[in-house]
Order: C-alpha cells, then sequence, then structure tokens
C-alpha cells in the first residue's frame, strides 16, 4: 500500500465510476488533486466542502459563535481545566469500549 494515491489504482476507479457523470476536465482536474500533499488535499477539501455550504443557517452560526466565546472565556479565566489530546483521546476510547 502506498501513499500515492496515483499508483494504486484509485483515480482509475474514480473515472470509471463517474464517467459521465464528470466532465473531462473535472476528472482531469481530480487526477491532479489526488498527486497533491495529503496537506494540500485536505485544504482543498475543505474549500471545496465550504463551498457547498452557501445557505448556513444564520441561528445555528450564531449560536456556534457563542458557544466557542464562552468555552474561550472558560479557558481564559481558568473556570475549566484543559487536559492533553493524548488524555482525551484516552478517557474517550476507554467510555467507547463500556
Amino acid at each position: 500500500m502506498g501513499s500515492d494515491p496515483t499508483d494504486c489504482g484509485l483515480v482509475q476507479r474514480i473515472e470509471q465510476r463517474y464517467y459521465g457523470f464528470m466532465e473531462r476536465d473535472a476528472t482531469e482536474v481530480l487526477r491532479e488533486a489526488l498527486a497533491l500533499s495529503p496537506e494540500v488535499r485536505a485544504a482543498l477539501i475543505d474549500s471545496l466542502i465550504g463551498s457547498l455550504d452557501q445557505e448556513a443557517d444564520a441561528a445555528a452560526e450564531e449560536s456556534w459563535r457563542e458557544e466557542i466565546n464562552r468555552r474561550l472565556h472558560q479557558i481564559d479565566s481558568r473556570a475549566v481545566d484543559l487536559i492533553p489530546w493524548e488524555e482525551a483521546h484516552r478517557r474517550l476510547r476507554t467510555r467507547l469500549e463500556r
């Protein structure tokens, strides 16, 4: 299993699956995108998904903004104890394994 998606036939399988649904230009864009580094592909994916979310719920956006600000205030005021990711990950695994 190589880390290069173009070496494992992924592009060919995607082309076969979507042939007829995608314009030829889109297939070429996909081939080029799959050749990018994982970090660049992740950023590209984020941008593409964001472009689909054109109709954001304004009330939901405001609620998330308030929640983020509330949590930041808790952190800044030291009202909550922060734990390292490794500890949080361990706790989550323990809960899921019950």
